[in-house]
């Protein structure tokens, strides 16, 4: 199992040079008891357009961050503690294949694998992980998860009134409750959506009017958890919008698929 791995040199030095490679733009990544499962480079949808990023999966948390030199170096360090996390299998559609959602409280956002083989083994992983820390914490699964943005490139027009046309002057807005691509008066409204922040976020006019009815009952069970259908292309909202282009070409994207750190002798999933 995983837990051989724990105290072994070999799990260090891999730990050691996954630190190395985001430099000072990350944060120490050693800790007694975890373990480096495995690593690659995923599709991750952005709310531009889908950019390649290189993830690391530990046996507690979920690692990624931008490409910058040739799959060796990377910063924007991204951490995602795996007891938050919810996977939905996305179905094929168009370019779009061998996809899933990474659901958390904070954020939710869509990953391309290169094959079908590639995409069982990474969700099957991440899964086992899940699994076994809250077997072992005695926590229940998060049930409430931030909306999966649409990506700009889907909507020319304001999803809430359908008469406002995006332009250079006119700029796109997310609601951070469904996550659909509206203009400014269609989202000129703000709610706090537990979760996701202790300030109010802007939300579009229908999730405003439907959140304030249900804090007005008294129900919040549904506040930040809306589900959109899960055959269509997903953002991951507003934290690679300003990213800087990545040095590493198209075609090397997805040369190495899920690369697993577990000996033959270990089981991991």
């Amino acid at each position: 199992m995983v837990d051989k791995l724990v105290n072994s040199e070999a799990n260090a030095r891999r730990i050691q040079m996954v630190e190395n490679c985001f430099g000072t733009s990350g944060q120490p990544l050693f800790l007694p008891g975890r373990v480096l499962v495995g690593e690659g480079v995923l599709t991750k949808m952005c709310r531009k357009r889908p950019k390649a990023r290189q993830f690391f999966l530990f046996n507690d948390i979920l690692v990624y961050g931008n490409i910058v030199i040739g799959k060796k170096k990377y910063n924007k360090q991204h951490l995602i503690p795996l007891e938050e996390v919810q996977l939905q299998a996305l179905e094929d559609s168009g370019q779009y294949r061998n996809g899933w959602l990474i659901r958390t409280a904070t954020k939710s956002f869509a990953v391309y694998a290169a094959t079908q083989t590639e995409k069982q083994e990474w969700m099957a992983h991440i899964n086992k992980c899940i699994e076994d820390l809250l077997r072992k914490s005695g926590k229940k699964p998060v049930e409430t998860h931030a909306a999966v943005w649409v990506p700009d490139s889907e909507a020319t027009i304001c999803m809430h009134c359908k008469k406002t046309q995006f332009t250079m002057l006119i700029r796109r807005h997310h609601c951070r409750n469904c996550g659909a691509v509206v203009c400014g008066p269609c989202s000129s409204k703000k709610f706090i959506l537990p979760g996701q922040s202790n300030k109010p976020l802007r939300v579009c006019l229908d999730c405003y009017d439907n959140l304030t009815s249900l804090k007005r009952d008294g129900n919040k069970s549904q506040i930040g958890n809306n589900n959109k259908p899960a055959n269509s292309p997903e953002s991951s909202g507003e934290d690679d919008s300003g990213d800087e282009e990545e040095t590493v070409k198209e075609s090397d994207t997805h040369d190495e698929g899920f690369k697993s750190h577990c000996p033959p002798t270990v089981v991991c999933v």
